[in-house]
């Protein structure tokens, strides 16, 4: 297979569209779309998602040029440990999932709207059936929860043996108030946005732990100083990308001083496809830091009309200076 001759400008004008499916619904879409776009320093991603506007989007596209122009630090290990998640998928999935995704921590998905809890406590017992005892196993709720039925829900998924409960409600009132009650750690996910996000966590009392993304926070650099800000704990997870995307949060998984907890990185088996002939794939459980080269036959397979995409990374780009921390 033949490299993709370099775009010099690394603008939106040269980005190329990919239009990839999930192999199970994620975040309400069954595809998952986006713009490459390849500069000095390599290949970036730029994939927000369909509801963000130009300000939301700035971080993403400024995330897309750190990579494209100016590559990311060095990094302080060679490979990074991830989890395989699980999406809101029946009990006998849930099993084949982590069965086939070789990592000793999984995180599941909980909470969907439309299911029974009871579906939950399946699903996470087929998880830690799969993984054994020796196993990690993290619960993702997204905000969906109220109080009270996140502290029940908690507890009753405990008896599995959770290392943390990620965003179980929405706000951080209620993480805080959750965190109180119950012995499980807390993880803050949707409730870390922009830079000056996880200090509020940290100052509300509403988190043990912070999950960073290198895209909704403007690049590997700016989540490097909102780790170091915060003081908590980081796990890195991914925003369901190519291997382009991905290769971002490896950067900064490997660049942080300390990586307590497997990260979310390994998120290519939700796609059906790449842009790329060597995915990033974990090996044991691990994801290894390298770059990654895009291939013009995988891209062409998935390439799509760039028009649109090309217009919200200019959006996005025009408003980059009245959002911190995308400019």
């Amino acid at each position: 297979m033949t490299g993709v001759e370099p775009d010099p400008a690394g603008t939106p004008a040269g980005g190329r569209a990919f239009a990839v499916g999930l192999r199970n619904r994620f975040r309400g879409i069954t595809v998952r779309e986006g713009m490459l776009v390849r500069g000095p320093a390599g290949w970036g991603e730029f994939s927000p998602f369909p509801e963000y506007g130009p300000r939301e989007c700035a971080r993403w596209w400024a995330a897309c040029e750190e990579a494209a122009h100016r590559g990311w630090p060095a990094p302080v290990r060679d490979r990074v440990p991830v989890n395989v998640t699980v999406p809101a998928v029946d009990p006998g999935r849930a099993h084949a999932i982590v069965a086939a995704g070789g990592c000793g921590t999984a995180k599941v998905k909980v909470a969907e709207r439309g299911q029974d809890p009871s579906e939950d406590l399946a699903r996470v017992e087929a998880v830690r059936d799969a993984l054994g005892p020796s196993g990690r196993v993290r619960v993702d709720a997204n905000g969906a929860w109220d109080v009270d039925t996140a502290v029940r829900m908690v507890r009753e998924l405990d008896r599995f043996g959770l290392e943390y409960v990620e965003q179980p409600c929405a706000t951080l009132d209620e993480l805080a108030a959750v965190r109180r009650r119950v012995p499980v750690p807390v993880a803050a996910d949707e409730s870390v946005r922009r830079a000056e996000d996880p200090l509020r966590v940290r100052a509300a009392g509403a988190a043990d732990i912070v999950v960073l993304k290198v895209q909704p926070l403007g690049g590997v650099r700016a989540a490097l100083r909102v780790a170091e800000a915060c003081g908590l704990p980081v796990v890195v997870s991914s925003a369901v990308e190519t291997s382009v995307g991905l290769a971002a949060g490896v950067a900064l998984a490997a660049a942080l001083p300390e990586l307590p907890h497997a990260c979310g990185l390994a998120t290519m088996q939700m796609l059906t496809a790449d842009v790329t002939a060597d995915p990033l794939l974990p090996e044991n459980g691990f994801l290894p830091v390298r770059p990654v080269a895009v291939d013009e036959e995988s891209l062409r397979a998935v390439e799509v009309d760039p028009t649109a995409w090309r217009a919200r990374a200019e959006a996005a780009r025009s408003v980059a200076d009245e959002v911190p921390g995308a400019g």
